[in-house]
């Protein structure tokens, strides 16, 4: 183990307890392997990093939970900083701003705002890091209302090359604050940021599951009301090929299902939520009798568990898309490879509603201020050993096929998964326009393998 720093920095090499810590990761499948690690907890700390990493000729890499591990480049060469700062969420709820520390996952903000009667544009797994998701852009279940959840960022307290630190505004710096929303990383170690908060006087949400047979129709019912529903609902459906465990439900593992899981926020009129959910859920109760439905009037903490993400690290490979508007022929096309029959390795194939504010560009918002699609794909694949690598790389082929005509060829940063799959959220201008913020903040270059792919023409 070896000591640096101003304020000691403990840097561990690979073999030692401290580097396995600092390099978890959530994707099993895409383990970190840095030349060195260290898990910092104050500004300090963080500082001393840096710092230790330039004098060792290292370039720095930064995560927290390492949900995103399949989506970043190798780390040889490189000191990872896992950030996991001290201090806790602070909420000022007559501005309605959170003050999140780097390292405080989405649980932290929304048990800290929901006394206060206001919620986050969190995602849809409760364990992801807040800062890595808001710099990757962002895609709530609430977005369809708020937007983009980068957008909300109103100031990032970072360390930059040389150890200094900088607090980032719309006043001290607006490019800077541009570039790190949906940018792409690669400016420095961010320690915290302040977010906006909104207000949530309730929910209508839950998950509701049929037999795959009944996707074909249940899909189009779905497709239908989605083209016209409310900014406040949000929804995405999935066909499941769930594993034989006992914590689930035996009905849910007889064979596919498809799952219907969403958020209705109650806006000005509270009673509004069920009546909007009702219309969606209604027709689809009616068309078939769900296996299990969970639906049902809640506090927006319990947005959370709406997803049923898992919560403990797993072995995945994921594959993504955004597309356009779909019509029946895109839900059959889906349906015919992912659904019943098809014998589709995937363990998720999922369809998840955009547009709403999602889609409005926003004029102080960040360089990924908006998503230009009505629908997400992601493909979710659980490996377990070299032939079932395969069979899912072999599906992710046949449902890019199948969803082509309809692949606006962007992607959405937070549901990237692979760096071996085609992706891109941002115009040539906007690279150009980053790669020359990079310079100005990073002239050394200390940060520069810590970029997206597809954010710098330098990678």
């Amino acid at each position: 183990m070896t000591i640096a720093g101003p304020r000691h920095v403990f840097v561990a090499a690979p073999g030692e307890p401290a580097y396995e810590t600092a390099t978890r990761v959530f994707n099993l499948a895409a383990p970190a392997r840095p030349a060195a690690a260290v898990t910092a907890r104050t500004l300090d700390e963080v500082r001393a990093a840096v710092r230790y990493a330039e004098s060792e000729g290292l370039g720095v890499r930064v995560h927290a939970t390492g949900h995103a591990a399949g989506s970043v480049a190798p780390m040889d060469g490189a000191l990872l900083i896992r950030t996991r700062l001290a201090g806790g969420v602070e909420v000022d709820p007559g501005r309605r701003v959170a003050r999140v520390p780097a390292g405080a996952r989405w649980r932290e903000v929304v048990e800290a705002a929901a006394p206060h009667g206001l919620a986050a544009p969190h995602g849809s797994s409760p364990t992801v890091g807040v800062v890595g998701y808001l710099l990757r852009g962002g895609v709530s279940f609430y977005g369809r209302k708020v937007g983009v959840a980068a957008n909300g960022v109103r100031a990032v307290e970072l360390v930059t090359a040389g150890g200094d630190v900088r607090r980032v505004d719309a006043a001290s710096d607006p490019e800077l604050l541009w570039a790190l929303r949906g940018g792409g990383g690669g400016f420095g170690v961010v320690t915290s940021v302040e977010l906006d908060l909104f207000p949530a006087r309730g929910v209508v949400t839950g998950a509701a599951f049929w037999p795959a047979a009944h996707a074909p129709r249940l899909l189009r019912l779905w497709r239908r009301w989605a083209r016209h529903a409310p900014w406040e609902a949000a929804t995405s459906v999935r066909i499941l090929n769930l594993p034989d465990l006992p914590e689930i439900p035996a009905e849910l593992r007889a064979g596919p299902v498809l799952c219907l899981a969403g958020v209705v926020l109650a806006g000005d009129h509270p009673a509004s939520a069920p009546a909007q959910a009702e219309e969606l859920l209604g027709p689809l109760r009616s068309a078939a009798p769900p296996l299990l439905d969970t639906w049902r009037p809640a506090r927006p903490a319990e947005v959370l568990e709406t997803h049923m993400d898992p919560t403990e690290p797993v072995a995945l490979h994921g594959d993504h898309l955004l597309l356009g508007e779909i019509g029946d022929d895109a839900v059959d096309a889906f349906c015919r490879v992912t659904g019943e029959g098809s014998g589709s390795p995937l363990v998720s194939a999922e369809l998840r509603q955009l547009g709403g504010a999602l889609a409005v560009p926003v004029a102080d918002g960040g360089a990924l201020d908006h998503i230009d699609a009505c629908y997400a794909y992601m493909g979710a694949g659980l490996p377990e050993g070299p032939e079932s690598e395969e069979a899912i790389g072999r599906r992710f082929a046949l449902v890019r096929a199948a969803l082509a005509p309809w692949d606006t060829g962007r992607t959405a940063p937070t549901f990237v998964e692979s760096t071996q799959r085609p992706q891109g959220h941002l115009t040539a201008e906007q690279v150009e326009t980053l790669d020359r913020v990079r310079r100005r903040v990073d002239p050394p270059g200390l940060f520069r393998g810590d970029v997206t792919p597809g954010a710098s023409a330098a990678a």
